[in-house]
């Protein structure tokens, strides 16, 4: 059942692509157009109600006859304050086309994070190779401390670092190899060229390690497991696939472990991480605990390649059961919704839940809470705008009023007293009565 209804529409002046949507603080989306229009996507209240606002945002240095390739943004990481966009655009001049990198970030204090300020505030660096995905991702330092940087992949087969030098109040390119020794010789890992990297994702698990993918044009996928201070390559693993890769996305997989249980919180277990990896012509498949077992144990999503190439992933828990669902966006306008099933003594699959269809190619997803009401909303990005999809509020209710009942229920249960014999006297029933109450106000 698809657990959504449509709540907003915004048409673009121009196409984006699947590098075209980021989140900017946690209420805001920018989304980039091809023909160099950035759009701010919000909710405002607007007499007396709440209603999406969509308005063309003018980040300096980017000349009109641009294509804008690929947007980021993140908020820095504690202490640092302030938003930090990265756009990326190749500006057309006849002869000659130029690649950039803009990186805008007001240091003023009260305009770290005013979009508006920030937009005027831009460090241009001219790039010598054709950009691809611009991804942020957050490391730790030899003090104990974290920064998030940008890394930037290209035609060129390489994956570039920028990172923010405090004292210039800038950014600046650094050896990739510095802090993510996994993404340095690119080609020589793998099989076919070009090897120029379409995607990535890391993310960051126990002991002090991360695990980093990617994932290229030739089809072929890179995983490793890095010891974070030093850093340390400690494991790597290559797999190749027969088309280019859209998506590699590393997600912790938590199943119900025990489906009876009449206090289903406490039924559920983390069966460690995976790595999702989407083509542009085979189905798409989980590898399952690639920590421990790298990409040798893999669950193929049944169907994925029934509706083109898939463009985009998402890894949410659409129903609020603690257990994440898989989405995929496709090229064939559908939207696909996948759920593990764990049986005991069975390896498990998944399986594909509903399907939505759109009116045309699905670009990007993300999940976040515009509103501010606590509840996220489903942004998909498509060929010819963007959609905001809210969750049904009336099953949203009717779900947390079953949970509160569980929940009643359960606390009734472990507060009842038991019942023992005892000889029937005063005293007894007067020290028995005490018991009661104080179980009942506790």
């Amino acid at each position: 059942m698809f657990p959504f209804v449509d709540d907003s529409f915004s048409r673009f002046p121009s196409q984006s692509n699947i590098y075209g949507l980021c989140q900017a603080g946690e209420q805001e989306l920018l989304a980039a157009t091809l023909k160099g229009k950035v759009v701010s996507f919000t909710y405002q209240e607007l007499q007396q109600k709440i209603r999406p606002v969509a308005k063309e945002v003018q980040f300096t240095y980017i000349p009109v006859d641009a294509e804008i390739v690929s947007i980021d943004a993140f908020n820095k990481s504690f202490p640092k304050r302030g938003l930090v966009v990265g756009i990326t655009f190749i500006k057309d001049s006849g002869d000659k086309a130029t690649p950039f990198l803009n990186i805008y970030c007001d240091y003023e204090p009260g305009s770290e994070f005013n979009l508006e300020s920030i937009a005027q505030s831009c460090l241009n660096l001219e790039l010598q190779f054709t950009p691809f995905h611009l991804y942020h991702t957050e490391v730790q330092r030899d003090d104990g401390g974290t920064e998030t940087v940008f890394l930037l992949s290209g035609h060129d087969q390489r994956i570039h670092l920028y990172k923010e030098n405090a004292s210039l109040h800038q950014f600046e390119e650094q050896p990739v190899e510095k802090l993510f020794p996994e993404l340095q010789e690119l080609p020589s890992n793998c099989l076919l060229p070009p090897c120029s990297v379409l995607w990535m994702d890391m993310i960051c698990i126990p002991g002090g390690r991360r695990l980093s993918a990617f994932g290229c044009q030739n089809g072929c996928v890179g995983l490793a497991v890095v010891k974070q201070l030093g850093p340390e390559v400690l494991q790597n693993w290559r797999v190749q696939f027969d088309s280019p890769i859209s998506t590699v996305l590393l997600f912790p997989l938590i199943c119900q472990t025990q489906p009876d249980l009449p206090n289903k919180e406490n039924g559920f277990g983390v069966e460690g991480y995976n790595l999702l990896v989407t083509s542009t012509i085979e189905m798409a498949v989980v590898y399952r605990n690639v920590h421990d077992r790298g990409l040798s144990h893999s669950l193929f999503l049944a169907e994925s390649d029934q509706w083109d190439a898939v463009l985009c992933a998402l890894v949410i828990d659409l129903d609020f059961d603690g257990q994440k669902e898989v989405l995929l966006g496709t090229y064939g306008q559908e939207l696909l919704c996948y759920k593990f099933l764990h049986v005991a003594g069975e390896e498990g699959h998944f399986e594909l839940l509903w399907r939505r269809s759109f009116k045309s190619p699905l670009l990007s997803t993300i999940y976040l809470d515009l509103t501010g009401d606590g509840l996220r909303e489903l942004a998909v990005l498509t060929l010819r705008g963007l959609y905001i999809l809210q969750h049904s509020l009336t099953s949203t209710a009717d779900l947390v009023l079953e949970r509160l009942a569980r929940r009643v229920a359960a606390l009734a249960v472990e507060s009842k007293p038991q019942s023992t014999e005892v000889p029937h006297t005063h005293e007894k029933d007067t020290a028995q009565e005490d018991i009661i109450l104080h179980t009942s106000s506790n």
